[in-house]
């Protein structure tokens, strides 16, 4: 966990510090190495909230770029269940990081629980993901929209776990690289639609920087986040070619 309540104000970890869980009120301690980012750590093995993965330094960098109040909001539905979200902004999207394997029946448990959320991606964990990626982009068929992109066979260069999600999922393929990379599909974050056109996935390059700006401004500037809208303003495609994407 990134914040723990310290008399009864959140604060990050800090050397040597204690502290209390804010979802299950119980003792935390500050876990202030050189190995691991600073965080809070229940004592012994529990953890109170079994959907969350150890915090890396890629989650970290992402909540970051978000306001400190809307990180690590917890999430209460109508039973009385809770959870912690990554980041919830205060027009209520829920945005989850993922950089560990998913079991399906978690990834849909976690969507039904939040129900208005976006899915971010480390494209990086499998070192084979990218490379697969990186090989089908020359099938990958235009729109009418210079970032918007129909793709035959998104089993074949997409992270399988994601493919049927009914929320919008952000592919990033450049994790912690601290520059942009010379390969400019690795710049933009790969926003996978939920849905399907005649088989087809709906993928649409986002710029980091608008991903940020759209969660911070709220639904007015977001995505488009159905296949059936975006198709509806795209109706020609053609195959796109090797190393012709402009953004």
């Amino acid at each position: 966990m990134q914040y723990a309540l310290v008399d009864n104000e959140r604060t990050e970890a800090l050397p040597k510090g204690r502290g209390v869980c804010p979802i299950c009120r119980t003792t935390v301690i500050a876990k202030c190495g050189i190995r691991r980012i600073h965080h809070w750590a229940h004592e012994g093995l529990k953890n109170c909230d079994f959907w969350k993965e150890n915090e890396t330094q890629w989650h970290r960098e992402w909540k970051n770029k978000f306001p400190s109040e809307w990180r690590e909001y917890i999430q209460h539905d109508d039973s009385g269940e809770k959870h912690i979200a990554d980041v919830r902004a205060t027009h209520g999207l829920v945005i989850e990081f993922q950089h560990s394997n998913i079991d399906p029946n978690e990834r849909d448990a976690r969507e039904r629980f939040h129900k208005n959320m976006w899915w971010v991606v480390d494209g990086t964990r499998l070192k084979r993901d990218y490379p697969r990626f990186q090989k089908s982009n020359a099938g990958f068929m235009r729109t009418n929209k210079t970032d918007i992109f129909f793709v035959p066979k998104p089993e074949n260069c997409l992270p399988v776990s994601w493919l049927n999600s009914p929320f919008s999922v952000f592919i990033d393929f450049l994790g912690l690289a601290t520059t942009d990379s010379p390969d400019q599909l690795r710049n933009v974050l790969w926003q996978l639609l939920p849905g399907r056109q005649e088989g087809k996935a709906v993928i649409v390059a986002v710029s980091r920087t608008r991903f940020v700006e759209a969660v911070l401004k709220g639904p007015q500037v977001q995505r488009p986040d159905s296949v059936n809208r975006v198709v509806q303003q795209n109706t020609t495609w053609k195959p796109l070619g090797r190393r012709h994407f402009r953004f």
